[in-house]
Order: C-alpha cells, then sequence, then structure tokens
C-alpha cells in the first residue's frame, strides 16, 4: 500500500464536499463514474464527517478502514463510520450503489429509529457484509426504489425516502447480526452507545470513569460495573482504546512527532505517552510506526 503522510492532520470531508450531487446530509448515487474530488483523495489518508454504505454489484476495488484493509468483492455491502481514517486505493471499472447520510440527518425526530440499528452502531467495528442471492435481489430492489424515488421527487417525497431508507437499514441490520452477533442473551447496549459517543467527543481532554459517569448521573463505580456488563470491557478499557486508536492513526498516517502525538492526545508528557503506548500495544509508538509502515508499503 501507498501511504501519504503530511505534516498537517488528516483532512476532513463534508458530504457537501466529497459526494456527487453536493448534498448536505443525504445521498444516493448509483454507477460507477468518480468525481475530481473523489480521485483526488486516492492513497490519500482523510475522514468524512458522514455514513457511508456501498452495494457493490460489479467490480472491485480496495480501501482500508484506519488499519484494516478490505478488498471489495460483487454482491457485497461495506459500511464507515464518521470520523474513521479512510484510505482508498485506485480501482478499476465497478457499479456501485452509495448511500451517505449525516448525523444530523439521523439526528432529526423521524429518523432516530435508525440510530439505533446494529449497522449504525457498528459495535463490532465490522465493515464488510456477504450476501446471499436472496440478499441481494433485496437489496437492489429497495437501493432502485430508493434512486428512483431520490431522483423523481414527487409528492411525500421525503417520507416515501425515509420508508425505503428504514427497510433498507433494517434488512441490513438483520444480516449485520446475523454475520457478526453471537447467540448470546441480547444485552440492552443504551448506555455504552452513549459512553463510546461521549468518549469520542472528549478522549482528549477527559480521561477518567469518574468524570463520564458524572456526566451520564452514575457514580462510578455502578457505571463501570454496567458497562462491563454491557462490552465485556470496563469503561477505562474504552476510554484507553479510543485514545490508542487514535495515537494509532497519527503515528501510521502523519509525521507528527511522538512529542506532538501526546500533546493532542493530551497527556502530559511524551514519556507518560510513551508507557502507555506500550503497555497497551507491547511496543514504543516509534517501533509501531516504523513497523506498520514497512508492513503496508
Amino acid at each position: 500500500m501507498l501511504t501519504q503522510t503530511t505534516e498537517t492532520f488528516i483532512p476532513v470531508y463534508s458530504l457537501e464536499q466529497s459526494g456527487s450531487t453536493g448534498g448536505k446530509q443525504f445521498e444516493i448515487t448509483e454507477g460507477g463514474a468518480l468525481t475530481q474530488q473523489q480521485k483526488d483523495l486516492f492513497f490519500v489518508p482523510h475522514r468524512q464527517d458522514y455514513h457511508k454504505l456501498v452495494f457493490v454489484k460489479q467490480g472491485s476495488s480496495r480501501f482500508w478502514a484506519d488499519m484494516v484493509p478490505y478488498d471489495t468483492r460483487p454482491n457485497a455491502v461495506y459500511f464507515t463510520s464518521p470520523q474513521q481514517v479512510l484510505l482508498k486505493e485506485a480501482s478499476g471499472c465497478m457499479h456501485v450503489v452509495t448511500l451517505s447520510f449525516t448525523e444530523e440527518f439521523l439526528d432529526m425526530e423521524e429518523n432516530r429509529l435508525l440510530k439505533q440499528l446494529p449497522v449504525i452502531q457498528n459495535l463490532r467495528n465490522e465493515h464488510e457484509l456477504v450476501l446471499l442471492p436472496s440478499d441481494v435481489a433485496f437489496t437492489d430492489d429497495i437501493t432502485a426504489k430508493l434512486l428512483e424515488e431520490y431522483q423523481s421527487k414527487q409528492g411525500w417525497h421525503n417520507s416515501m425516502l425515509l420508508a425505503y431508507l428504514r427497510v433498507l437499514l433494517i434488512y441490513i441490520s438483520r444480516l449485520y447480526s446475523t454475520q457478526f452477533t453471537n447467540n448470546d442473551k441480547p444485552v440492552n447496549h443504551d448506555l455504552l452507545i452513549q459512553f463510546k459517543a461521549l468518549i469520542s467527543e472528549h478522549f482528549t481532554d477527559i480521561q477518567d470513569v469518574a468524570t463520564y459517569a458524572g456526566m451520564l448521573h452514575f457514580s462510578a463505580g455502578h457505571f463501570s460495573e454496567l458497562i462491563k456488563e454491557q462490552s465485556g470491557k470496563t469503561a477505562i478499557e474504552h476510554i484507553h482504546d479510543r485514545l490508542l486508536l487514535e495515537a494509532k492513526r497519527m503515528l501510521f498516517h502523519t509525521d507528527y512527532s511522538i512529542k506532538e502525538i501526546a500533546y493532542r492526545l493530551g497527556f502530559e508528557d511524551a514519556s507518560y505517552f510513551n508507557r502507555f503506548f506500550k503497555r497497551l500495544n507491547t511496543s514504543t509508538p516509534l517501533s509501531y510506526r516504523n513497523n506498520i509502515r514497512e508492513m503496508y508499503q
């Protein structure tokens, strides 16, 4: 893989910037043609501030979600979440249907059900769903209806779009649950979802469990028990996991010094950051940077 590192931090693109139609909150497109801006992003680490779901009908390509590569294939669905570090490799002729929508779109009163769906929450941090022939037929039919409605804009346009989108995302979420969720007794993940959302917003300036527990109106002890019950991990492990992930992103995709990365992640000094990283990753930040770049050149 070709990696481009920069002296500036990884850019973030809005749907309006990186989409094909200039939509601000929701967009659906079909085909293989790319905008010039999309072509310019090949081999460039970047983030998108919106959800994306791609139904691959023909062709193949390769992309990276954080440090994990995915070789796309026909009859599969790929999905990414806001703020992940993405890197796309140049691809040949493809035929795909792409749905993109923002957090603001999901926060609308009539859309809030969608935020609870497994494919949107993506607690397993997966990015690929393989479709059986019956799943392909269903997905093809619903996406065709979505495309037709998106382009026609007849009466009750938004309501029809939302109805089709709900059906598609619920169907995809069923597949997600079948492919990635074990058969254990279902657990209510509402608190975990709220906690992870707060971590994503505050992990560089809040790194203690008690503060997060207070923000969600729990005592620290009870909060930790509930998070462990819902996820199998302690609350502090979730905070540390998020810090480690962002550290790895910076080490892989930027040329920031170790001291600069430590500062950006809220550590008081680089030596403490080095000890933190080595304890969780068994190697120093510098060793990780050298090894990961050598591995994926």
